[in-house]
């Protein structure tokens, strides 16, 4: 491989001169430990037709999603696929942060571009940037993201200059070029530069693209926070658009925010927080990991060095990458832990965006403990057919959603690059196959709104189309697939290209090395940067699958646990701090213990226990700290204990004519009647209303509820009263539906259905709850087709396909005209019921034993009460990592258009009903939505 002479490895040496040897090859992670393995005896190589199959199929894949995108959503920025309409800005309900990606500049295009050329789509790509050219508007009155309008927008318009003057130096394509998306890319940089109008020179969060930061009308400029990875992630693009056009103002803006940022880090133990103060530095979060808010900080330092050549950003690399290893690394888990006591956790479950760790690792040169974390990040999906946005370190769901995150393909790509170890192309297969079976619709790819139950959430992010199919693509392409070579280029964190013969091109920026107080770590790590395939695969073509095979059932079984490092690391010394899960409120050392940490007790008159914190109050700022770490921890105990104590949520499954399973509703479970967590086949069967609807009396229609599931409103009498009714009616199941007009599990947690008081075993069928909304799907399918057909069960099924190719050959052979009428009048009404499809699940309901009283800098509070309230997933939530102003209460945002290029509303499909703002469990996540949504 070209630049390999570069990267000889080995130990000893000075590391200096190290440091500045080529990066070529390293830059892309294609190590040649590929041609090494790859040809092993007994590796179970893939073979070149079975590798090409793959490859046609993630195209199929990716034509799905960008023909729809671009049949029912263009010029809107994102597709929403179940409904088949785009999603503009101020049209739909706000989702708070997560719209800040959205800014009316045709978002999924630009960010597809380079995706194209990748793919070998170089008519496609064409086309696109024509479109771009012609129809994009980047002077809109609108508030977006610094950090997503810079690796989307901007990353996206400078990976689509790159191939597409690569392409016009071949001479068969884009002729007519002549730098325009680049100048695009200059007039949105000089859009963004407002943004870091302060005097740390961390950039603001947010930038109105026509009136800047703090102008009258510009609705933005308050904020005082912002996220590690937010104000970190700019120097590729920023670096990049400043050698482009040979203006240094960029690359030195986004300079002096990592300089910024490494100047505050924690001298001790060389961690940064998940949050900082734009204006005074000081750190508002100060719990530190590889995930969401922090995760592509870590991933530029080193980047930029190979992108910029400047010695300083792979020191800082250096440095950081140690502390991660010492405190964050707990093989094959990546914990977060307290910036100044890094030996204590600061949570206990992990989320999915540290699953681009192993692909940096691999960049890095340190193989283990990348192949250890990807492994166990495999055994997740396949326990959850896809990787849920947080799971706890017993590998339970923590937060059930899933937006099609690609940082797992990433890492996969970048692990069989250097391993050349087949198994990664069967990781590789496993997602495209889960993508096709359980995310796949008729308008493109939906989110998972719940992995548990296999519920759709009405959205295609465009880093599905940027980044997903990239990786998947190059996984199985060989070298003469392409027609470019790959390794000339570097990725961004949203996967767009950067020719590395930036490196040489307008250094207005001096390389003088500005990282202070760098000291010399002694780790073998270190002893190279470009491994060596004899270093890292010593004549053992079974290196890789040696590290796997130990956590092949680390899923499943419990992960062997020694003593812990705090444990070890104080030995005989002082008393480690109180933890939550050892307090007891009867234990008088405990209380004392709570005083010192400036944590009271009270005892309330309706029985609760309410637990305040007061630093002031704390022996010292140590002690202060420890309280703050204990309530951070009983809260989430609290949460994650009454999670185990309650029952999941179901899935209700249309399987008839002409869903065939692909809508699948979020349901709440019942306290009593059949488990269907136990009867893994469900409960299958024609639904029908009863008579009386309420079900509160004799079923008047028993000869129509005869082996069928019966439908009923919920109210009037108890939920056991009605299941008794229908059971003795004949019923085979029920499904209760919320009389409360337009309640929709995206408002409000799901619940279960209580007993009575009195026994139960007597109701032996299924009962699920669906709230107002979601029932309406399935009588309006009633009304559309008469017999509807579904599956109650603990979890969606697999698609009935057989029936469901049945049925399309029917079509075919019945006569021409009026079956294509009947074809298209069936198509439009999968459409239909699928614009209904945005079934939240979160988990059941359950008291919220810890509950925030009184939450600002001083004081946290929380409380122990019976009642019922909101689902385990929200309480446990935690504040998010890269919002601003969180003290501040969600706003429904509605941005104003101004002199768009495009009508956009010419595309939207009317709404049958205006949807609510998204339930906390969604805001709650914002902060992992900012780093790579």
């Amino acid at each position: 491989m070209s630049g390999a002479a570069g990267c000889q490895g080995g130990g000893g040496g000075e590391r200096g001169p190290r440091w500045r040897r080529p990066w070529r090859l390293l830059a892309l992670g294609l190590l040649s430990a590929s041609s090494v393995l790859a040809a092993a005896p007994g590796a179970g190589a893939m073979s070149k037709e079975e590798k090409r199959r793959l490859g046609n199929q993630v195209l199929e894949m990716f034509d799905h999603a960008y023909s729809n995108y671009m049949e029912h959503a263009y010029p809107a920025d994102e597709l929403m696929p179940l409904t088949c309409r785009g999603r503009v800005r101020g049209q739909e309900p706000s989702r708070g942060d997560v719209d800040d990606a959205l800014g009316k500049f045709s978002l999924t295009l630009i960010d597809t571009l380079d995706t194209l050329v990748v793919l070998n789509k170089t008519k496609e790509f064409e086309e696109a940037v024509k479109k771009v050219i012609k129809d994009v508007n980047l002077d809109n009155d609108i508030v977006v993201s610094v950090f997503e309008t810079n690796i989307r927008v901007l990353g996206g318009l400078l990976g689509g200059h790159s191939v597409a003057i690569m392409l016009k130096e071949k001479g068969e394509h884009m002729q007519w070029y002549n730098g325009e998306l680049l100048h695009m890319a200059k007039e949105l940089g000089y859009k963004l530069l407002p943004a870091f109008n302060t005097t740390s020179g961390l950039p603001y969060p947010r930038v109105n693209l026509k009136f800047g930061v703090r102008h009258p009308e510009a609705r933005t400029g308050t904020e005082t926070d912002t996220c590690t990875a937010c104000a970190g992630t700019l120097i590729l693009e920023f670096a990049a658009l400043s050698r482009f056009t040979g203006t240094s103002i960029f690359e030195e803006y986004a300079r002096k925010a990592l300089d910024f940022i490494w100047e505050k880090r924690q001298r001790s133990s060389n961690l940064v927080g998940v949050t900082i103060n734009i204006h005074t530095g000081d750190w508002v979060r100060k719990d530190s990991g590889v995930g969401a808010g922090i995760d592509s900080y870590y991933e530029y330092l080193l980047k930029a060095y190979v992108l910029l050549g400047d010695d300083s950003f792979l020191e800082r690399f250096n440095t950081h990458y140690d502390a991660i290893m010492r405190y964050i690394s707990q093989p094959p888990l990546l914990l977060d832990v307290h910036i100044h006591k890094p030996m204590l956790n600061a949570r206990t479950w992990m989320d999915s965006l540290l699953a681009f760790f192993p692909g940096l690792q691999v960049l890095k040169g340190d193989i283990r403990p990348a192949i250890e974390t990807h492994e166990m990040l495999y055994q997740v999906i396949k326990k959850h057919n896809f990787l849920p946005e947080a799971f706890t370190t017993d590998f339970r769901v923590h937060w059930a959603q899933h937006p099609l995150r690609p940082e797992f393909a990433e890492s996969t790509y970048f692990l069989y690059k250097a391993t050349g170890d087949p198994y990664y192309l069967e990781v590789g297969k496993t997602l495209i196959e889960n993508l096709n079976k359980y995310a796949r619709v008729p308008c493109g790819f939906a989110a998972m709104k719940d992995v548990r139950t296999g519920s759709h959430e009405d959205r295609m992010d465009s880093f599905f189309l940027a980044e997903m199919f990239k990786y998947l693509y190059l996984l199985f392409a060989d070298k003469e697939d392409m027609i470019f070579d790959i390794e000339d280029y570097i990725f961004t964190t949203e996967a767009h290209l950067l020719p590395l013969w930036l490196s040489t091109t307008n250094q207005t920026i001096s390389k003088k090395n500005t990282t202070t107080e760098y000291t010399e770590l002694d780790d073998s790590n270190f002893d190279w940067t470009c491994p060596n395939t004899q270093i890292l695969f010593p004549n053992d073509p079974m290196f890789a699958q040696s590290i796997r095979e130990p956590l092949k059932n680390v899923v499943d079984k419990s992960c062997p646990r020694g003593i812990s490092r705090a444990e070890e690391s104080l030995g005989s010394g002082p008393k480690p701090p109180l933890r939550a899960r050892d307090f007891m409120a009867s234990n008088p050392e405990h209380l004392e213990i709570l005083k010192k940490m400036g944590v009271s007790l009270i005892h309330l008159k309706d029985g609760r226990v309410q637990l305040v914190q007061h630093a002031v109050q704390a022996a010292s700022s140590l002690d202060a700290e420890d309280g703050l770490r204990f309530m951070q921890e009983m809260i989430e105990l609290s949460s994650q204990q009454q999670k185990e104590q309650q029952l999941p949520p179901r899935a209700v499954q249309i399987v008839s004519h002409p869903f065939f399973g692909r809508v699948v509703l979020t349901a709440g479970p019942a306290q009593f009647g059949m488990d269907l967590s136990k009867h893994k086949s469900g409960t299958r069967g024609f639904v029908v209303t009863i008579k009386p609807y309420n079900g509160c009396s004799e079923i008047t229609n028993p000869e129509a509820v005869k082996e069928k599931i019966a439908l009923m409103q919920r109210g009037q009498c108890m939920f056991a009263e009605k299941a008794r009714n229908i059971q003795k009616a004949g019923a085979i199941g029920g499904i209760v539906i919320d009389d409360n007009e337009g309640s929709s599990s995206d408002t409000a947690p799901l619940f279960q259905m209580a007993g009575d008081g009195k026994n139960t075993d007597d109701i032996t069928i299924p009962m699920l709850f669906l709230f107002n909304k979601e029932g309406n799907i399935i009588l309006d399918a009633i009304r559309e087709y008469e017999a509807v057909e579904v599956l109650l069960s603990d979890k969606a099924k697999d698609r009935d396909l057989e029936m469901e190719n049945m049925d399309q050959k029917l079509s075919e052979n019945d006569s021409h005209k009026q079956n294509s009428e009947e074809a298209s009048s069936a198509s439009q009404d999968v459409v239909a019921v699928s614009e209904e499809l945005e079934g939240e699940s979160s988990d059941v309901t359950d008291p919220d034993s810890l509950s925030p009283a009184h939450a600002d800098s001083d004081s946290i509070s929380i409380s122990d009460q019976d009642s019922y309230t909101p689902g385990a997933d929200e309480a446990s939530t935690p504040e998010p990592a890269c919002m601003q102003g969180d003290s501040q209460p969600q706003e429904q945002k509605t941005e104003t258009e101004s002199n768009s290029k495009v009508n956009w509303d010419n595309k939207v499909q009317p709404m049958e009903s205006i949807l609510a703002d998204w339930n906390e469990d969604i805001e709650a996540f914002e902060m992992m939505e900012k780093d790579e949504l």
